[in-house]
């Protein structure tokens, strides 16, 4: 009878612990939520300003293409007096109003919007004051408009323009570091006070050998509702450590996973924009003036031939159509690194002449069909891109179904007829640079690909207000 009531006493006693466990349990996991939604609050905080900063740097570089525009379309001009040469100074012109607004709403401080000001203005005088008077006079054949003072002036204001260009890109890109360290430190800082408090928590709770299963069970849950927010898009989420080995080992494969695919991201954005910077200045300073300057022997040469030399005018004529169509890819590419026609009539036709251009049958459809930011567009056209090379190098597709859909996401479906038998697990390189392009911009993917029966992409990337 005695041992009976030590033994109820004990259960007595075990249950007042465990009320007073779960009690302090209780409390310490609430302190640790507030913890946690203040860093998530912080890092969305922190992932808008970077946002900010990176359309920032987009307008600035599409600001400094529309002076670069200028300044070629109005030298070719100068050159040869040939109107052709002319469009891409014509389509800046009218461009310039609207992408002086964008650029100028799209600074992230003061400072940066004093210079973004100041830069349009540059840019508007170089056009009123000197590119606009020098085309009116070649267009009154006024031989002075081809002097040497007058392009090196132009010239002059050009670099100097690019100059302040670079200062702002420059100022822009140390805010951007500076939030991301801001953003990191309190990151850090929070994840040490959730994981003190979780780690207390665990402790107390291993005490309880009839509530080991709890040691498990909690965290478990937890790492299972990090996985959910990480499926759905959240690539900021973390898994506190734990004391139970299996957990911990969890753990730390998901958080080393969430923080692999926030660096893809980030690579992703500083290289793209780094490329597709530095491309547009190497096409534009080398190829693109090589061909101008042949284009324009060739047309000397076209003169000085005889009309009844017809096979040679045709092989001229012809040369010269071949060069000029170089120049308008090479400005497609300088421009963006896009086809022209996704800036100008959007994803669905870039997508349509992509089909058009396919070795293998392809069938695109759409549905409520809209512009969207053209940020996501150009990188929906390029995942699009990537899988449809994939399915004609690899899966040896004879016919590929393209299906876009424009609703709260866009939603992008790549079927194909090939192969098959490809998983995430071991995809190659392609597949790997279509999963971060697509997580780049909180987007997700999935691949249904049986063996034999062809492959499937799912792409959902979210589209901004």
């Amino acid at each position: 009878m005695r041992a009976g009531r030590e033994h109820r006493g004990r259960l007595l006693g075990l249950t007042s612990l465990t009320i007073a466990a779960s009690g302090l349990l209780a409390l310490l996991i609430g302190v640790g939520f507030a913890v946690l939604m203040w860093a998530i609050a912080d890092s969305n905080s922190s992932t808008a300003a970077r946002r900010a900063s990176r359309s920032a740097l987009v307008e600035a570089g599409s600001m400094e293409q529309l002076l670069v525009d200028l300044e070629t379309g109005q030298r070719g001009y100068v050159i040869t007096e040939h109107e052709d040469f002319l469009a891409p100074w014509v389509a800046a012109r009218h461009a310039l109003p609207e992408e002086k607004r964008r650029f100028t709403e799209n600074t992230t401080s003061v400072e940066q919007r004093r210079a973004a000001e100041q830069i349009a203005q540059g840019v508007q005088s170089f056009l009123d004051s000197y590119s606009i008077p020098l085309v009116d006079m070649v267009r009154r054949g006024d031989p002075a408009a081809s002097g040497l003072k007058e392009a090196s002036e132009g010239e002059e204001r050009v670099v100097a323009l690019r100059a302040e260009f670079d200062r702002y890109v420059k100022d822009e890109r140390v805010q951007l570091a500076q939030r991301e360290d801001a953003a990191e430190a309190n990151s850090q800082q929070a994840v040490v006070a959730a994981a003190l408090g979780l780690a207390v928590s665990i402790a107390l709770v291993t005490v309880f050998t009839v509530l080991q299963h709890r040691a498990v069970v909690r965290p478990v849950r937890g790492a299972a509702a990090a996985a959910r927010e990480l499926a759905g898009g959240d690539l900021s989420v973390r898994v506190a450590p734990s004391k139970v080995a299996e957990i911990r080992t969890l753990g730390a494969s998901f958080n080393h996973m969430a923080s692999s695919l926030q660096d893809s991201r980030r690579r992703i954005m500083e290289s793209t924009e780094a490329v597709h910077r530095r491309t547009a200045r190497d096409l534009h300073d080398g190829a693109q003036q090589r061909l101008v300057s042949l284009i324009i022997g060739l047309r000397l040469a076209r003169e000085l031939i005889p009309a009844t030399e017809t096979s040679a005018v045709d092989l001229l004529d012809q040369s010269i159509d071949n060069a000029q169509t170089a120049i308008n890819e090479l400005r497609e590419l300088a421009s963006g690194i896009y086809p022209l026609v996704l800036t100008v009539k959007g994803l669905v036709a870039a997508v349509r002449d992509l089909a058009a251009r396919c070795p293998v049958a392809v069938v695109v459809e759409s549905k409520d069909e809209r512009r969207i930011s053209r940020t996501v567009e150009s990188n929906a056209y390029f995942v699009v891109a990537e899988a449809v090379t994939n399915a004609v190098k690899h899966a040896q597709a004879s016919r590929i179904d393209i299906s876009l859909e424009f609703v709260d996401t866009l939603r992008i479906t790549v079927s194909d007829d090939g192969i098959g038998g490809v998983d995430m697990v071991n995809a190659g390189s392609g597949m790997i640079g279509l999963a971060d392009r697509v997580a780049a911009f909180d987007g997700k993917l999935a691949i249904d690909s049986p063996p034999g029966v062809g492959s499937t992409l799912r792409i959902r990337i979210p589209i901004p207000d």
